[in-house]
C-alpha cells in the first residue's frame, strides 16, 4: 500500500494552514520592523531584509486561493457510491439495497471577470475538457490561458463517466471557487446562420467544493489520512495470534514479516469472542503467501475492530501486527466536564464513538453496515453541532442521502428517514444560519415532498405501501400496521421545514401551501390520535379506528416539537414516558428522544441517573465506544447477538453518541433561537451535579460556561444571547442587569464575547 495517498487529506488542508502561517509571520515581521525604526538608525540591514520577507509574504497572501469545483452534490453522491459499497460480509461484497445514483458525465462551468490587466491562468481538470473565452473556442486543450484586460466570461466544458467531472483554474484574481456558476446541460445550440441559441432556460448553480485546494491532488484521489498504531497485548497458541488493540477502532491491519508458503486468515472482531470464532466472525480476510523472504503486508479494506486474530498455515512465519487508524481530521470544539466522574467517562466514550462513526459521512455504525443511514445520520448531525460543529460533513451526507430525481421510493427505502432528511434541513439552518444549501437544494426538497404528497390515503395521511419499509425502532412486537401516529407527527414537522425553505427561496405560494398542510395535519394528529382516557395520542388507527396500544415514540417527539399543551405535556410525562407499563426502549437510537423530552420537561436530575444507568451500564461491561442496542437483562455473549446472528451487532454505534447532544443542550443549556446563533440562551441545570464546565461551538466562536451551586461564569459568543437563571434568591451579576421574570427564574443578556460572573442559589 501506499500509505502517502492516505495523507491527502493532510494535504488539501495545507493551503489555509500555510496562510495562516503567513498571516502570523508577516505581523510579527511587521511589528519587529516597527520595533527597529522606533529605536533609531541602527540595525539597518536587519531592517530591509525583514522589509522584503514582509513584502514577499504580503504578496503571496494576496493572490485568492484556488480550489477543485464541482457541480453541487455531485461529488457528494460519487463519494458516498464509492465508502458505502466497500462493505463486505466475511469477505464477499455486500452493496445497498436502495436506490443509487451517480454524477452528471458532463459540466459546463463558467464566470465572468473584469481585470484591469492581462491574466495568465493554469487550468486542471478531472477528465476531458475544452475552453472557451468570450464564446470563443481555443484550440486544443490549452493548459495556459491568457485572459486580456477588460471583461470576460470563461467557459470551461468536461466530460468524464468514471468520476466527478472538476476543475481547477488558478491565476493572479481568476481562480475557482463557489462563485463559479455551474449546469449538466447548457442547452447551447447553434442554427442554420450560425447563431448561437437563447440559453436564458439554462438553470446554473453555483459550484460545489470542498478543501481541495492543491492542483495535483484532484478529488477523486481523495483518501481519509491514517496514522500507525501499535497493539496493547498479543497472545499466541500455536498457529493463532490474538492481537488486542486496547479498544474498538478502525483502520487496516498490517501484517510484518510474513515469509514461507500457505494461507492466513485474518478474523475481526469488536469483541475477543467474535475474534475467535471462525465460523460466527462477521470481517475478515484471507491471503495466500509464498514468500521466501520476510515482507509485509496491509489489508486492502478498512476495518472495525478491537481484537485481531490471525490464523496461519505451518510453513507460514509472521512477526508482528500492527495496523494503520484510519480518521476523519475534524477537532473538537465542544467540550464537558462535571463533577461526577462516571458522566465524564461516558461524554469522552461518547466523543470516541462519534469520532469514529464520523468519515467521509456520518455513517451508522462502523463494523457492519458502514451505510449512509438517514435516521442515523439526523442525529449525529445534532451530536455534530455541540461538539465538532462541521457544516461540511452536515451537507456531504445530507446531499448523498437526496441523491438525485425522479424520486422512486424513501431514503433507505424507510419512510421516517425521509422525513429525518427534511429535519436535518430545519435544523442545519436553525444552527448555522446558512441558506446556500437550502438556495440549491430546494428543487430537490419539492421532488422529495411531492412523492411524499403522492403517497397520501383518503384521509390525507401516510400508511405503508408496498415498497415502503416503517422502521420506527428495533423493538419486539411494535406494529407496523394501519397509520402510525409517529409517522404524521414527522410528516407534520417536514412540512413545516418545506414552508420555511420556500420563504428563504421567496416561493410565497409553496410557502402557503406547505403551512396550510402542516397545520391541517397537526390538527388531524390530535383529533384522530389524541385519547383523553390513555392521556397521549395512540399508536396507530387501522381501518379508520383507534387502536389501544400507547407507545412512546409519537408522544415524546411531540415534546420537544412543542407540538403539546403544557397540560398535554404532563399527562404524557406521568402516563408515557414515567410509566413502566408502556413499552420499553432498549436502543440508544430512541433513547436519544425519550430523555430529549424529559429534558425539555425539566427532568436533567431524573435524566442524569438514566444516563449512568444506561450508558453506564455498557461501560461496566467493558464497552470503549456505545453500542447499537442495549438491554441489560442479557447476560454475557448474549449482548453481541442481533439480527440472528451471533455477532450481528454493532458495538459501535452513532446514535449511541447522544450524550453529547443531551448534556451541550440540556445541562449546559446552549440552544440557538434564531439561525446562526443571531440569538441565544444559555440555560444551566445541574441535574444533580456539584458543578460542570464546558464549551459550545457556534458559527463564530465558541460560547464557555461554568456553573456550580453557587456561581455562574458565562462568556458569549458572536449574537445576542440570554443566560437563563434558576435561583431561589436574586441573582447578582456586575457586567449586566438582572431581569426578574418570575417563579425563581431571571435573565441576564449577553453581549457577543463579553464574559459575566453571576451569583445566585441554586434551586
Amino acid at each position: 500500500m501506499n500509505l502517502s495517498k492516505y495523507n491527502f487529506f493532510c494535504v488539501t488542508s495545507f493551503g489555509s494552514t500555510m496562510k495562516r502561517s503567513l498571516r502570523r509571520t508577516l505581523v510579527r515581521s511587521v511589528s519587529l520592523c516597527s520595533r527597529i525604526l522606533n529605536h533609531g538608525g541602527t540595525g539597518s540591514r536587519k531592517f530591509t531584509v525583514l522589509l522584503c520577507v514582509s513584502v514577499f509574504l504580503w504578496f503571496n497572501l494576496s493572490a485568492q486561493q484556488a480550489t477543485w469545483i464541482w457541480y453541487p452534490g455531485d461529488y457528494e453522491i460519487w463519494l458516498s457510491n464509492n465508502m458505502q459499497n466497500r462493505r463486505t460480509d466475511r469477505g464477499a461484497f455486500f452493496p445497498v439495497f436502495w436506490k443509487i445514483d451517480s454524477h452528471y458525465p458532463l459540466m459546463d462551468f463558467h464566470r465572468d471577470y473584469v481585470l484591469s490587466q492581462p491574466e495568465d491562468v493554469t487550468v486542471y481538470a478531472e477528465g476531458k475538457y475544452n475552453v472557451k473565452l468570450d464564446g470563443r473556442l481555443l484550440e486544443g486543450t490549452p493548459q495556459t490561458v491568457t485572459v486580456p484586460a477588460g471583461k470576460h466570461r470563461i467557459n470551461i466544458k468536461v466530460f468524464n463517466q468514471a468520476a466527478v467531472p472538476a476543475i481547477y483554474v488558478a491565476g493572479k484574481t481568476i481562480v475557482t471557487d463557489s462563485s463559479w456558476l455551474v449546469t449538466f446541460e447548457d442547452k447551447e445550440w447553434i442554427d442554420e446562420t450560425g447563431k448561437t441559441s437563447d440559453v436564458s432556460a439554462t438553470k446554473w448553480l453555483n459550484a460545489g467544493s470542498w478543501t481541495f485546494t492543491s492542483p495535483i491532488h484532484p478529488p477523486s484521489q481523495f483518501r481519509l489520512p491514517v496514522k500507525a498504531q501499535s497493539a496493547v497485548s498479543v497472545t499466541k497458541n500455536g498457529s493463532s495470534t490474538l492481537v488486542d488493540f486496547g479498544k474498538e477502532t478502525f483502520g487496516f491491519v498490517r501484517l510484518h514479516g510474513l515469509q514461507g508458503k500457505g494461507k492466513v486468515t485474518v478474523y475481526y472482531g469488536e469483541s475477543k469472542e467474535e475474534a475467535q470464532s471462525q465460523e460466527g466472525a462477521i470481517a475478515l480476510d484471507r491471503l495466500q503467501i509464498n514468500s521466501a523472504s520476510k515482507t509485509d503486508s496491509v489489508m486492502p479494506l478498512s476495518k472495525a475492530f478491537r481484537y485481531v486474530n490471525i490464523e496461519t498455515e505451518p510453513a507460514v512465519r509472521l512477526d508482528s501486527v500492527s495496523m494503520l487508524y484510519e480518521y476523519a481530521d475534524l477537532k473538537d470544539r465542544g467540550s464537558f466536564r462535571c463533577s461526577d466522574d462516571e458522566i465524564n467517562r461516558i461524554y469522552d466514550v461518547s466523543k470516541y464513538t462519534l469520532h469514529l462513526n464520523t468519515r467521509e459521512f456520518f455513517i451508522d455504525g462502523i463494523k457492519r453496515d458502514r451505510w449512509v443511514w438517514s435516521g442515523d445520520a439526523y442525529q449525529s448531525y445534532l451530536m455534530n453541532y455541540y461538539l465538532f460543529f462541521d457544516s461540511p460533513t452536515v451537507e456531504r451526507t445530507m446531499a448523498a442521502l437526496r441523491g438525485k430525481d425522479p424520486v422512486t421510493g424513501h431514503i433507505n427505502t424507510i419512510m421516517d428517514y425521509t422525513f429525518y432528511w427534511f429535519l436535518g434541513i430545519y435544523d442545519y439552518y436553525l444552527y448555522t444560519g446558512d441558506k446556500t444549501f437550502i438556495r440549491q437544494f430546494y428543487p430537490r426538497m419539492q421532488s422529495m415532498m411531492d412523492y411524499v404528497l403522492g403517497r397520501r390515503n383518503k384521509d390525507g395521511l401516510l400508511e405503508g405501501l408496498p415498497g415502503d419499509w416503517i422502521f420506527i425502532d428495533w423493538a419486539n412486537g411494535l406494529s407496523k400496521k394501519g397509520e402510525v401516529s409517529f409517522e404524521q407527527m414527522l410528516f407534520a414537522r417536514s412540512l413545516e421545514t418545506m414552508a420555511l425553505c420556500a420563504d428563504i427561496v421567496s416561493d410565497a405560494d409553496s410557502k402557503h401551501a406547505y403551512t396550510k398542510l402542516a397545520a391541517g395535519l397537526k390538527q388531524k394528529l390530535f383529533s384522530l390520535y389524541w385519547n383523553p382516557e390513555k392521556h397521549a395520542l395512540v399508536h396507530s388507527r387501522v381501518n379508520g379506528k383507534q387502536t389501544d396500544n400507547v407507545t412512546r415514540y409519537a408522544n415524546m417527539f411531540g415534546i420537544f416539537f412543542n407540538y403539546f399543551s403544557e397540560q398535554q405535556k404532563q399527562e404524557v410525562r406521568q402516563h408515557v414516558l414515567l410509566n413502566d407499563a408502556v413499552q420499553k426502549i432498549t436502543t440508544p437510537y430512541m433513547r436519544f428522544y425519550e430523555l430529549e423530552a424529559l429534558c425539555a420537561m425539566g427532568g436533567q436530575d431524573y435524566v442524569l441517573q438514566q444516563m449512568k444507568d444506561y450508558w453506564g451500564g455498557m461501560l461496566k461491561l467493558g464497552a470503549t465506544s456505545f453500542w447499537e442496542e442495549y438491554n441489560p437483562a442479557k447476560k454475557g455473549a448474549e449482548h453481541y447477538a442481533m439480527y440472528g446472528r451471533e455477532f450481528g451487532k454493532s458495538l459501535c454505534h452513532a446514535w449511541g453518541a447522544s450524550p453529547i447532544y443531551l448534556l451541550g443542550k440540556y445541562y449546559l443549556g446552549v440552544r440557538p433561537t434564531s439561525p446562526g446563533y443571531a440569538t441565544y440562551t444559555v440555560e444551566p441545570k445541574l441535574g444533580g451535579l456539584k458543578w460542570m464546565q464546558g464549551t459550545v461551538p457556534t458559527p463564530a466562536g465558541n460560547i464557555e460556561l461554568s456553573c456550580s451551586e453557587k456561581e455562574i461564569k458565562v462568556k458569549g459568543a458572536a449574537g445576542l444571547g440570554t443566560l437563563v437563571v434558576h435561583s431561589k434568591r436574586l441573582p447578582v451579576c456586575k457586567e449586566g442587569n438582572v431581569e426578574r421574570k418570575g417563579n425563581n427564574l431571571y435573565e441576564v443578556k449577553l453581549q457577543p464575547g463579553k464574559s459575566y460572573t453571576i451569583a445566585y442559589a441554586a434551586n
